[in-house]
């Protein structure tokens, strides 16, 4: 028998017989077996112990670390959270044992998907984050890995939840992410997916009504009312009626946004802010996955929390009464059928002036300022964009004395600003222009975090930071809110990139087991620089300033954690690359 030069000899087969098992060079454990010779990779592919120093009984090979099971004739495994072993072609040629180094194993991108899916369905974290590594390394689109992501979060479950909110949240940072930060985005928010699911049937969905002739403006009214009596059955049909009748995303969005801020602030913001991902969500993700991912939102308009009904909206000042009034007047003074009123921009010193007045203690004067800019023809995300940055400002001025739970409180306000901001710059529809109150008076609401008021750092005469491990460093240890704070004024005003900042803020997140509140501030912190990075002057550079301060002083009161799940992803990609984890004494 002739065998291939690039074949490995594993040795003489009587003397294998004696020991029963040895390794071979290229870390392949050769084993002799009911009178066979079976070749797999020596390392357990699930976390990397020698399969050597397992047990062979029955032609099945037990790793002895966490009991992997595998067959050792095809490397098949019997446990769902194990992988298959690499297994290798033996040939005996005078007595003398050859193996071939090259597995009989293909990988590829399709066999990588199909071990997400049954990553995400059995929830094992460890599964999920090799299917991660091998689709990054694969060289497959950071998005459709997400939509593999979405497709099963809004397949299995209640709805939309957190889990896709912060999947969806990673998946649009992820170009601001070195290629180690890509795949802990991912894996971070695939995870949460599968938690967020985990246990739960298929969501069935309803019938849409047997005939779409019905006009889009009824169905709008329609499902708005449907909403206005918690009747989440009937939103649904009236929603994938509109579906099946071919209405665009973009109408969709307004007639289902219209519906959610009929009523104030719903949920703390959450309602909005969740609407707004599932939006950016279906903009990259199939369309067939369309009927799901919208009517996922349904269900959380059931029993919302509807803040005109609270008591801080009403008393000792009635917020509600002069935005309702101030919506009439809106009505009274829309523009013409023909859109032909003009949208304006705001001057820089109209734009510090409604920046002050979002931050003063006159609600009243501020509901009127943002009504007359509306009037006169203001572009609603100009002024959804300056909420934005108050509420951001609100987040740099929070005083650590205060109550560390009211962080969320601040979070809260920016991240629903924030998505508010994001559908404007989509539509220009009448009803979305309420949310701009809304997010207004949150922000006049969050006045008491900032007392005291925390000093805004200013550039010190220290030399000015270059290594990003000494930022890293800082939130090694608890609330360096100051410190943190203080090293990104030293690095933007020393000349720092703001881009390789970004990159470490955003694996100072994605390092730690960090809740969902901290995702939703680095992702809306990313996207609102972005939009100001657009614009010029000195005003917009304070403004991206504010944007990666409140970012940093939230990430910094947050951190650090246990910190599980990335040293899972740090795993996944260490074996994906066949570094050896287990060190024998």
């Amino acid at each position: 028998m002739n065998v291939s030069l690039n074949w490995i000899s594993a040795g003489e087969l009587e003397a294998l017989k004696l020991v029963g098992k040895k390794v071979i060079r290229g870390g392949i454990a050769v084993f002799y077996h009911e009178d066979q010779v079976y070749a797999v990779d020596n390392r357990c592919p699930h976390l990397g112990f020698p399969l050597h120093m397992g047990s062979l009984c029955d032609g099945i090979l037990t790793c002895h670390w966490h009991h992997a099971r595998f067959d050792v004739c095809s490397g098949g495994t019997l446990d769902p959270w194990a992988d298959d072993v690499p297994s290798y072609e033996v040939r005996v040629d005078g007595g003398e044992v050859w193996v071939n180094p090259v597995s009989r194993r293909v990988e590829g991108a399709e066999k990588y998907k199909i071990r997400l899916k049954e990553g995400l369905e059995q929830n094992i974290g460890i599964v999920i984050a090799k299917a991660v590594v091998g689709l990054i390394e694969a060289g497959v689109p950071e998005q459709d890995i997400a939509r593999i992501g979405i497709e099963f979060g809004t397949t299995y479950g209640a709805g939309w939840n957190a889990g896709l909110t912060i999947l969806t949240a990673m998946a649009q940072i992820v170009d601001k992410l070195d290629k180690n930060g890509k795949i802990l985005a991912l894996y971070q928010g695939l995870v949460h997916v599968a938690r967020g699911s985990s246990g739960r049937g298929v969501r069935h969905l309803l019938s849409a009504l047997p005939s779409t002739d019905v006009p889009f403006e009824r169905l709008t009214e329609w499902y708005r009312n449907c909403i206005e009596v918690r009747d989440t059955q009937g939103a649904e049909k009236v929603l994938l009626t509109a579906i099946m009748k071919g209405i665009d995303t973009k109408r969709l969005s307004e007639m289902m946004l219209a519906a959610a801020t009929d009523h104030f602030y719903l949920d703390g913001g959450h309602v909005f802010d969740f609407h707004n991902k599932a939006f950016e969500a279906l903009e990259w993700a199939d369309v067939v996955q369309k009927e799901r991912i919208l009517t996922s939102l349904v269900p959380m308009m059931a029993s919302p929390t509807r803040s005109e009904e609270l008591h801080q909206w009403q008393v000792p000042v009635n917020l509600v009464e002069p935005i309702k009034q101030a919506i009439i007047e809106l009505e009274h003074n829309a523009k013409p059928a023909d859109g032909s009123r003009q949208q304006t921009a705001l001057s820089v010193e109209m734009e510090q002036q409604l920046l002050q007045q979002l931050l003063s203690d006159t609600p009243e004067q501020t509901i009127t300022l943002l009504r007359d800019l509306l009037i006169s023809g203001t572009a609603p995300a100009q002024l959804a964009q300056i909420v934005a940055l108050a509420a951001a400002e609100r987040i740099v001025r929070f005083h650590t004395q205060n109550d560390f739970r009211d962080w969320i409180a601040v979070l809260h306000t920016f991240t629903y600003a924030h998505a508010v901001h994001e559908r404007l710059l989509q539509s220009d529809e009448p009803h979305l222009q309420r949310a701009i109150f809304h997010g207004a008076v949150s922000v006049y609401l969050d006045r008491f975090l900032n007392v005291p008021t925390a000093a805004r750092p200013k550039p010190s005469s220290s030399a000015t930071p270059t290594d990003h491990r000494e930022m890293l460093d800082l939130l090694d240890l608890r609330q360096q809110v100051g410190p943190a704070a203080q090293w990104v004024v030293d690095y933007i005003h020393g000349g720092g990139d703001p881009g390789a900042l970004l990159n470490t803020l955003g694996h100072a997140l994605l390092r730690e087991d960090a809740e969902f509140h901290t995702f939703q501030m680095y992702e809306a912190s990313v996207a609102e620089y972005n939009h100001w990075q657009a614009v010029k002057g000195s005003f917009a550079e304070k403004a991206k300033e504010t944007m990666l301060l409140a970012c940093t002083r939230y990430l910094a009161a947050h951190a650090p954690t246990a910190r599980e799940l990335p040293h899972t992803a740090k795993i996944a990609w260490r074996l994906h690359k066949g570094e050896r984890l287990f060190e024998e004494e």
